[in-house]
Order: structure tokens, then sequence, then C-alpha cells
């Protein structure tokens, strides 16, 4: 089995486990008719991102590893603001942390089947990668965005905006993912789906704002403030 097979196995894994992550996201928030992020959503997405890592890797593909490592990061961090990082295994939250710092030292160091220095060497067109970078730093932008507006809440939120970025993110990157040489056909599917779940949750939130605002005009209660700004999450999740 050769290099470019492993990764696209790794690949496909890591974007069905992200698809995974969306469906059971999709699934409870058109149960609750209302957009819900369970705390399951958040462990997923930390494997996934770790195998997207590896995919990076054996890919040599700059773009997709600089996104996935900050991601990393944050997913453990909402795991934290949602109370159930110390509820995993000791041995799984020191290897979250381990894990990918040895992988990066050897993807540092190199071997014949990844390294830095082939990826810096990686011929990209410029155009293309800048379009890759654009739509990822976009895609990431929405994490860090999250990630800032949920500190100052206390707990891990998504507005409405994160969805609006997402989809923008997604469509750049599956627009990267087709003009990209060889055609990344992990890239793609795992954005395909991801744009349509993103689009529907768009639709929900704006639908729950609009409920709200004729609540207030009409002088009753905001009992959708929690859903309109705020996702609260499934326990467990």
């Amino acid at each position: 089995m050769n290099v470019e097979t492993v990764a696209l196995l790794i690949g496909l894994t890591s974007q069905l486990l992200f698809s995974s992550r969306i469906v059971l996201q999709w699934v409870q928030s058109e149960r609750a008719k209302r957009v819900l992020v369970p705390t399951l959503f958040w462990q997923i997405s930390l494997v996934s991102s770790l195998l997207m890592i590896i995919y990076g890797m054996l890919r040599h593909d700059p773009v997709i590893l600089a996104a996935q490592i900050i991601s990393y990061a944050i997913y453990i961090r909402n795991l934290q603001l949602l109370g159930e990082w110390r509820k995993l295994n000791a041995w799984f939250r020191a290897g979250a942390y381990v894990f990918p710092l040895a992988v990066l030292a050897w993807f540092v160091v190199g071997n014949q089947h990844f390294s830095l220095q082939q990826m810096l060497r990686n011929r990209i067109p410029g155009g293309v990668l800048v379009l890759g970078a654009v739509g990822q730093t976009i895609f990431l932008l929405r994490f860090v965005y999250q990630w800032i507006y949920s500190e100052r809440k206390g707990e891990s939120v998504l507005p409405l905006s994160f969805w609006v970025v997402s989809l923008v993110g997604s469509v750049l990157i599956l627009a990267y993912a087709f003009l990209r040489q060889p055609m990344d056909k992990v890239l793609i599917l795992g954005n395909v789906f991801g744009t349509v779940v993103y689009a529907r949750n768009i639709v929900l939130l704006r639908r729950e704002l609009r409920r709200q605002a004729q609540q207030v005009a009409a002088g009753l209660p905001p009992v959708l403030e929690a859903a309109a700004e705020k996702v609260p999450p499934l326990q467990p999740r």
C-alpha cells in the first residue's frame, strides 16, 4: 500500500467522522427546531482533526496542516469550557496533548514518506495556494471568533455569524480542492456536505431570531434568547 493510498484512507476516515458530527448536530437541531451542539460534536472533532493533521503531512499541504493544528487546540478548549475535558480518561487527555506534538516533531525531522522540507518544496500554484489559504483562514477564523465569543460568555457558544463564516469558508475550500492538482477528493467530500448543513443552520437560526423579535414586539418574554444567541449543549455530549 503506497503513501497516497494511506493518506486517502486517513483523510476519508477523518471526513467520515467530521460528517458524522455534522449529521449528529443536524438531526438534534432539526428535532429541537433550533441549533444545538452536543458535547460529542467536539469530541469527534478532536479525533477528526488529529487525523487531518496526519493527512496534511502526508499530502505535504501547508494549508490543511496549519488550519488543523489551530483547530485541534480550539476543540480541546471547547471541551474544557463545557466541563467535559476532565471527565475524559487521563491517558486519553495526556495522549491528546503529546501525540500531535510527537507526530509534528517527526514531520520536522522527516522520513522517506513525509517531511517539512518536502512540503516547503511542494509546487502548488501560487494563486491556488492563496485561494486555499484564504478559504482555510476564513474557515479557521470561525472557531477563533467562536473561541473568543465563548471565553467572554464563559461557556461554549455558536452564534449565527459562526455558521455564515463556515459557509463562506467551505465554498472557498471547495474551489481550492477542485483547482489543486491532483484534486483533493477528501476536501471535496467533506465540504460538499458541510455547505448544506451550514446553510440549513443559518435558516434555523434566522427563523429563531425572527420569532424572538416577534415575541418581544408582542410584549412576551424572549424565551428563545438562549437559542438565538448561544447554543446550550446537551448532556452528556
